[in-house]
């Protein structure tokens, strides 16, 4: 076999030796030269000739970026959502997109239950409360959002890896746990011992708390909007922990002005990292407007972050870049057509 060359443009890593231990003497392990602040249009064209592998991170493929790699073979996203990459230009192209689905699996979802139970328990209200100039009295505070776990149904949208892990939390704590998911077959309910709606109107018309876990895809974009926030019952509460592309934020803030939707726990948004103009309730969030005291948390796409999880990103993607690019197997391949 020939040499290959893998390039990890970020420079994420303070070295290439993990990875060049992991795809072996065949391939050129190269990073950098393209920060994540830039884009790929700042790499020479001479180190773009040379690439037949490309670890992706936080910069975004386009088709311009394709045509500068004539040898590229293989593109792995190093994270879960594969939106950043033009997956019809690398089709046309023949190039095989992959990506990695099992790290970060944990994080997210201990994310989104402290996200849950900080609104639920009343500590972000709390909080909030006893850091006002003067705080506010020594005691409890009667809200809408705190409610014993045991009493409320916990509703999930997508049961892949995070949400199954979500489903298990929230059982543990005694929430009422059921989940909406057409891709799944029969049975998965009854393996794990929770409920399963058929339609997403039942998820939601019985979701005293709704978790998101759907990837950023043709079918999940917008699918939650006004009208599908209106199913939900008087007091609910919202977190997101996957795409910002899945929730209407606008919808989201107008539920929450009304008093229909009590509270709501963000680590993504529709634009990432936002800008001007943010969405209002980015907006009055951060101008800590009274109507939103203790009643939202937003936390900047961070959900995933341990550690272990940057382990876990590196390793996980090399090992996927040798499988798919040095052994030809199928490890993580995203096919073109799918969703």
């Amino acid at each position: 076999m020939a040499q290959l060359t893998v390039l990890e443009p970020e420079g994420m890593y303070p070295d290439t030796i993990l990875e060049q231990e992991i795809l072996g003497p065949a391939v050129d392990v190269l990073h950098g030269g393209a920060p994540h602040t830039e884009s790929l249009d700042m790499l020479p064209d001479e180190l773009c000739a040379r690439v037949d592998g490309l670890l992706i991170f936080r910069h975004w493929l386009r088709p311009q970026h394709i045509a500068r790699f004539p040898k590229l073979k293989v593109v792995v996203r190093m994270g879960v959502g594969y939106d950043r990459l033009d997956r019809a230009a690398c089709a046309a192209r023949g190039i095989t997109v992959c990506n990695v689905p099992d790290y970060g699996t944990m994080e997210v979802a201990d994310h989104a239950m402290s996200l849950v139970l900080s609104l639920t328990r009343g500590v972000i209200l709390h909080h909030d409360l006893q850091r006002e100039s003067p705080p506010a009295a020594w005691r409890y505070v009667d809200s809408p959002l705190i409610k014993r776990a045991q009493e409320q149904r916990f509703g999930i949208v997508g049961l892949g890896r995070i949400g199954t892990a979500v489903a298990l939390r929230a059982k543990a704590f005694g929430f009422k746990v059921r989940f909406f998911d057409p891709y799944l077959p029969n049975g998965v309910d009854r393996a794990l011992g929770i409920e399963r709606a058929r339609t997403l109107e039942e998820l939601m018309r019985g979701a005293d708390i709704l978790s998101i876990h759907v990837p950023d895809t043709r079918t999940t974009r917008g699918m939650i909007g006004a009208k599908e926030l209106a199913w939900l019952p008087q007091g609910a509460v919202v977190v997101n922990t996957a795409r910002g592309t899945s929730l209407d934020i606008n919808a989201l803030e107008a539920a929450l002005r009304s008093d229909h939707v009590a509270g709501a726990g963000l680590d993504v948004i529709p634009v990432e990292p936002p800008v001007d103009p943010v969405p209002g309730l980015l907006a009055a969030y951060r101008a800590k407007e009274d109507w939103l005291k203790g009643r939202v948390v937003i936390t900047p796409h961070s959900a995933f972050h341990t550690p272990h999880a940057w382990d876990d990103i590196r390793r996980k993607s090399a090992e996927t870049m040798r499988d798919v690019l040095v052994l030809g197997l199928d490890t993580n391949v995203i096919r073109p057509d799918q969703d």
